[in-house]
C-alpha cells in the first residue's frame, strides 16, 4: 500500500473520530496491523480495505479513490444516468417524480445540482433570476442566493440554517472539496454566515421543519423528505437523492392542485 493510500485511510479514521484500537477491533484486526497499514509498512488485501471503508462509512466515490491510492482497481462502477446500466433506476426515478404530482419533487446529485424534477416544481420558481436557472441548477444557490427563492422564504433564517448545516455536514462527512467550496460560497450571501453561526444545527421549534414560501397564488407551507437508493453498488446511484415536498396544510394542498392545472 502506498503512503498516499495509508494517509487517506488515516484521514478517514480521524474524520470519523475513531481510534486505531476501536476501528481495529470492529474490523477484526490488531491495532498494530492497522497502524502498519496507515503508515504503509503493510499492504492490506482488497477485502480488508473494503472492510475498513465500510466501518468508516466512506462514500463509494472515495472508496474508489482509496483503492486506487492503494494500488487496486476501483471497486464501484460510475455509470452515466442515461446509460443502459441504469435503465431500471432511471425508470424508478421517473415514476417516483411523476407519481408525486401535483406536489413538487426534485432529483439531486451529491452536490445539490438538479438532475430532474416533476412538473410541480415550475410554479415554485416564479421570480427567480434566469441566471440561477441556467444549467447546472444548484439547489443551494437556488434557495439561498438573494436573486433566488430566498426573498420569498418567510422563515428564511430557519430554512437557511437547515440547508446550510446540511451542506456543512455533507462537506465534513465526505471531505469533498467541491462541497466545501459551495459552503464557502453560500456563506458570502447576505445574512447566511450570521444565520449559520447564530442558529446551531437542527434548531427549530417544530418537530418537522416547514418551508414557508410566499407565492402569487397564496402562501405555500411545505414539509420535505429525502429519499435515496438502498444499498447501491454504483457511485452515481449512491449519490442521488429525491427531495419530495408535501403540503403542510389544506390551503397549500389546494393551491398546489390548482397550480398543477
Amino acid at each position: 500500500m502506498t503512503e498516499n493510500g495509508g494517509a487517506l485511510l488515516r484521514q478517514w479514521r480521524q474524520r470519523r473520530r475513531r481510534s486505531q484500537l476501536d476501528l481495529a477491533l470492529d474490523t477484526g484486526i490488531s491495532a498494530r496491523h492497522l497502524s502498519f497499514v496507515e503508515t504503509g509498512r503493510s499492504r492490506p488485501s482488497r477485502g480488508l480495505l473494503l472492510a475498513l471503508a465500510e466501518q468508516l462509512e466512506v462514500p463509494l466515490r472515495e472508496r474508489n479513490a482509496l483503492m486506487l491510492a492503494s494500488g487496486y482497481a476501483p471497486t464501484y462502477a460510475e455509470s452515466d444516468l442515461g446509460s443502459a446500466e441504469t435503465a431500471q433506476a432511471r425508470e424508478a426515478i421517473k415514476r417516483l417524480l411523476a407519481g408525486h404530482e401535483p406536489y413538487p419533487a426534485v432529483l439531486l446529485d451529491r452536490w445539490g445540482d438538479v438532475v430532474s424534477t416533476n412538473r410541480a416544481v415550475g410554479p415554485l420558481l416564479e421570480g427567480v433570476d434566469p441566471e440561477l436557472l441556467a444549467p447546472p441548477i444548484n439547489s443551494y444557490r437556488l434557495s439561498l442566493h438573494p436573486k433566488g427563492m430566498s426573498s420569498r422564504i418567510r422563515n428564511r433564517a430557519e430554512w437557511t440554517a437547515h440547508l446550510g448545516h446540511r451542506l456543512a455536514r455533507l462537506a465534513r462527512l465526505t471531505g469533498d472539496a467541491r462541497l466545501a467550496e459551495l459552503l464557502a460560497e453560500i456563506r458570502t450571501y447576505p445574512g447566511v454566515a450570521e444565520t449559520l453561526d447564530d442558529l446551531p444545527d437542527a434548531t427549530t421549534s417544530e418537530l418537522l421543519l416547514t418551508l414557508h414560501l410566499a407565492h402569487p397564488a397564496g402562501d405555500l407551507r411545505l414539509h420535505s423528505t429525502v429519499t435515496s437508493f438502498g444499498s447501491p453498488h454504483d457511485v452515481t446511484l449512491s449519490e442521488l437523492t429525491i427531495e419530495s415536498f408535501f403540503p403542510a396544510d389544506d390551503a397549500t394542498r389546494q393551491r398546489l392542485q390548482e397550480l398543477s392545472g
